[in-house]
């Protein structure tokens, strides 16, 4: 069942700046700095059974993200990953996505942000499959989108900020309302990137191809995946991948904590299978944020 809840109406706690605040009462000033000038940066992550997935390698991410957009924040990895964990469990949660956000406050306004001070809050709940389990089970349908992902020297392109997903906002509405379930992009030279919220991988031959993550963010799940691939002994290349280049491609995927492995049954005009290896790297995927054994 489809929860419609609005995400500022809800019962239950957010961690905010250091202790646990009543979820409508998680507020912030409409004259703040992350509003204004996408001074903000944010994680998203998954629990399982009780346990959060690569959660340590999430908040290191986020403080660095942080960083690379010239704040620095108050509470060290530990502290992040112990806030995670009291919220999820404040509110009696075990299976649930999580939310870790940092932004400049209302300090300051302007361009300039030297004044403003670091804000956190972190907040969970229960979420189902990101595309759906129809969409799933079929293969994703994408359109290709109508924006391009910036180059490294345009752009803080390996920080998860805020700002970086405005085109992808405007890609997955275009490819929405053209009957589509999300959008491939491409990156400033033409070369396949991601989805809007999630890594590319394909297949040929039992080999598995990913674009190189130069201008765009090498997700914590698409790092999972490749050390589950080699693993398994499937070789992994990362490599420029043009778009002429996908009509040879058997399957495709996508990876994201939000989105785990979501197979992908068509892109513009090429389509793909919903094959084996992909239905076994899902599997593996599952096993292991789930701490069950894989047999691979």
């Amino acid at each position: 069942m489809v929860d419609t809840r609005t995400y500022d109406d809800r019962d239950g706690w957010i961690w905010f700046d250091g202790k646990l605040v009543p979820w409508r009462e998680a507020n912030i000033h409409v004259l703040t700095h992350g509003l204004h000038y996408a001074s903000s940066v944010f994680e998203g992550q998954r629990a399982y059974g009780g346990t959060i997935f690569a959660l340590a390698r999430h908040s290191e991410r986020l403080v660095n993200s942080a960083r690379i957009l010239g704040f620095d924040l108050p509470w060290s990895v530990a502290e992040i990953d112990a806030a995670c964990i009291a919220v999820m469990q404040a509110n009696d949660l075990t299976d649930c996505y999580l939310r870790p956000v940092a932004w400049r406050g209302s300090e300051q306004l302007g361009v300039a942000a030297q004044a403003t001070k670091p804000h956190l809050a972190i907040a969970a709940w229960p979420w189902g499959a990101y595309f759906g389990e129809d969409a799933l089970a079929k293969g994703l349908r994408l359109d290709i989108a109508p924006w391009r992902r910036p180059a490294p020297h345009t752009a803080p392109v390996h920080a998860k900020a805020s700002g970086l997903y405005m085109i992808a906002t405007m890609s997955k509405h275009h490819a929405e309302a053209r009957g589509f379930n999300d959008a491939l992009m491409l990156d400033w030279r033409g070369q396949v990137a991601e989805a809007t919220g999630a890594n590319a991988f394909f297949i040929r031959d039992n080999v598995i191809h990913t674009p190189t993550p130069d201008c765009f963010l090498d997700g914590i799940t698409r790092q999972t995946v490749i050390e589950i691939a080699r693993k398994r002994g499937i070789a992994v290349q990362e490599r420029a991948i043009w778009p002429e280049e996908l009509e040879t491609f058997e399957q495709f995927f996508l990876t994201g904590s939000a989105a785990e492995i979501a197979p992908v049954g068509s892109a513009g005009p090429w389509t793909f299978e919903v094959g084996a290896l992909t239905r076994q790297i899902q599997k593996d995927y599952s096993d292991l944020v789930n701490g069950r054994v894989s047999n691979g």
